[in-house]
């Protein structure tokens, strides 16, 4: 089955940390054109923070720089999202997705890709050193039944 793309949005932004709630209740709204649940607009919130704040954190580190993000809606009532940064890049993905594994200080849990990985229902990560990183992530909206009215 083909998915056929129903609508599409792009932000791009600094990597300041005030701007991830910006970013979450961004995608979290548009993405309410597919009907999600709370629990599914708040997955969705969640990963889409998880994601942005590694760019803030891990990226860019102490340097600035802009992050892009872009939500894709499908007929198949799928979200994708895509969060991208030129950053430092990620040397070992796979080592970055364990859980716990972290390059950032002590307060940092190392959990931000599992967590997306939970939330979301696929999830892929692409990254070259010094040319940034690119997290692309899926979630199929359940379908409710139409309300008469």
């Amino acid at each position: 089955m083909t998915r056929r793309q129903i609508n599409q949005m792009s932000l791009k932004f600094d990597s300041r940390s005030n701007n991830e709630s910006f970013a979450r209740q961004t995608v979290a709204a548009f993405a309410a054109q597919l009907d999600p649940t709370i629990d599914e607009l708040n997955d969705i919130k969640t990963a889409v923070s998880e994601a942005v704040t590694n760019c803030i954190v891990h990226a860019y580190r102490e340097q600035m720089g802009y992050i892009t993000v872009t939500v894709r809606l499908f007929d198949t009532n799928e979200v994708q999202i895509t969060i991208k940064d030129r950053g430092c890049g990620i040397p070992d993905v796979k080592q970055a997705m364990q859980p716990m594994f972290t390059t950032g200080d002590s307060e940092r849990s190392g959990m931000g890709f599992t967590i997306m990985e939970s939330f979301m229902d696929r999830l892929r990560i692409t990254s070259r050193q010094g040319m940034g990183t690119l997290v692309t992530m899926t979630k199929r909206i359940s379908m409710r039944p139409k309300r008469d009215g």
